[in-house]
């Protein structure tokens, strides 16, 4: 049962059938951005259906970028595209609560001609931008900002190449500055201290761009043109993970998700699963524009325990949220460390699942890079908060269906950032 601000979530004994999921939202952001500075037109099935993805489509048109969404049954966009020359905005673009449109956006928009203000929510308006405003600044773009937060006011310029060892693991910084790579005078080196997800060089590729890829190091050469494509974006393998979390939380549930994105960079997930005791199976395996899909057979399992560190930390950290939301269900419990990015999300994370398991009944160790959940434990219904999180709503359903009595999760209309059609789904696949 929901309303428009928040869900009840009754315990459940199993959970069986199939769920086909929007698009990637990675790759739905940096599609549609590249789409736009192409040269041609591009179409994109299975666009993210979130409204992070929306938020990036509302900035692309108002930077002039004609671009049209058929609703019909392959929820496609149709981009139109203006080449490396976008116009400039008549007002400020708002990223909603979008970080990945801010930061990866402000990548293109410093190598154009023109002044361009960049805002968000309130969530958004705490988020840090010094990681890409140092960069781009070196680059030779010219950006104000908010103590390092936004709003951002960019002025674009004729950018230099860079060499720059990344001090942070973050795809979306690593994206945003191949993007103004394309811009740039010379040859751009990006080192990034461990491997993340690699869907922006996947997409350039895709898109006709030469890259040099070895290791955690990648070099683009300014000046490259890109030409449009037709591609369908795989499913959202981080909305795939509170599914799967799920069903490993029954031992005879079965669960089919096709069509899934099965990137490397992403599918550590699949692996950590695997390890803590879900049965899981992979069908169909091809490669699609680069990337990785294919079907997952899941069943649950008698599930054990985890700790996840180093570079797992950085590979999981938008699914950390749900592992951890399932940790007191597992026999041995799940340890975080290494994962202090995730106080600087949509939340502050690891005080968010801090919050909601100790609501639920569970002991936890909140730690300042990460958390130590013990397994073995019984919840109880209660009262939850979102935090205006999408990944702590969502995850916090799924602690919900084994716990003892009705939980009620205020704010769960944010789900629509990622999932507009999350609890319907869970809806449909949960036995009671």
């Amino acid at each position: 049962m929901k309303s428009e601000s928040q869900v009840i979530v009754r315990p459940a004994r199993n959970l069986r059938g199939s769920v086909t999921l929007p698009g990637d939202k990675s790759i739905s952001h940096r599609y549609a951005m590249l789409a736009a500075i192409a040269d041609g037109p591009s179409r994109l099935e299975n666009y993210s259906t979130g409204a992070d993805c929306a938020s990036t489509l509302g900035c692309l048109r108002s930077l002039g970028v004609k671009w049209e969404r058929n609703d019909g049954a392959h929820n496609a966009i149709a981009v139109q595209g203006s080449g490396l020359s976008l116009t400039a905005p008549s007002h400020p673009l708002d990223c909603g609560n979008s970080g990945s449109t801010i930061r990866m956006l402000s990548g293109i928009l410093s190598g154009q001609k023109f002044v361009s203000e960049m805002t968000g929510d309130e969530s958004l308006s705490r988020r840090p931008m010094q990681r890409v405003i140092a960069p781009l600044t070196a680059m030779g773009a010219q950006i104000t900002s908010n103590k390092g937060r936004p709003p951002l006011c960019i002025t674009g310029a004729d950018l230099k190449a860079i060499d720059y060892a990344m001090p942070v693991a973050s795809a979306q910084v690593k994206t945003c500055l191949l993007f103004a790579g394309l811009f740039a005078d010379g040859e751009t080196r990006i080192v990034e201290p461990l491997r993340t997800r690699d869907h922006g060089e996947v997409a350039l590729t895709s898109f006709g761009v030469h890259l040099d890829r070895q290791g955690n190091e990648v070099r683009i050469r300014g000046g490259q043109r890109l030409r449009g494509i037709e591609a369908r974006v795989p499913g959202d393998l981080s909305s795939a993970a509170f599914f799967l979390c799920a069903a490993a939380l029954f031992p005879h549930s079965q669960l089919t998700v096709p069509s899934l994105l099965m990137n490397p960079t992403r599918a550590r997930l699949l692996d950590v699963l695997i390890q803590i005791g879900v049965r899981i199976s992979v069908t169909q395996l091809e490669e699609v524009h680069g990337e990785l899909v294919g079907t997952l057979q899941v069943e649950g399992g008698k599930l054990k325990g985890a700790v996840i560190e180093g570079a797992d930390s950085a590979a999981l950290i938008d699914e950390i949220p749900v592992l951890a939301a399932i940790a007191p269900y597992t026999e041995q419990g799940i340890e975080v460390r290494d994962a202090k990015e995730l106080r600087v999300k949509e939340s502050d994370r690891i005080a968010a699942i801090a919050v909601n398991l100790r609501a639920l009944g569970a002991l936890v160790e909140e730690r300042e890079d990460g958390l130590k959940i013990p397994g073995g434990q019984i919840l109880h219904g209660a009262e939850l908060q979102s935090f205006g999180d999408h990944r702590v709503a969502m995850a916090f359903s799924i602690a919900a269906l084994r716990a003892q009595g009705d939980t009620l999760i205020l704010g769960s209309e944010c789900a629509a950032i990622s999932y507009p059609a999350f609890f319907d789904t869970l809806q449909s696949l949960v036995e009671r």
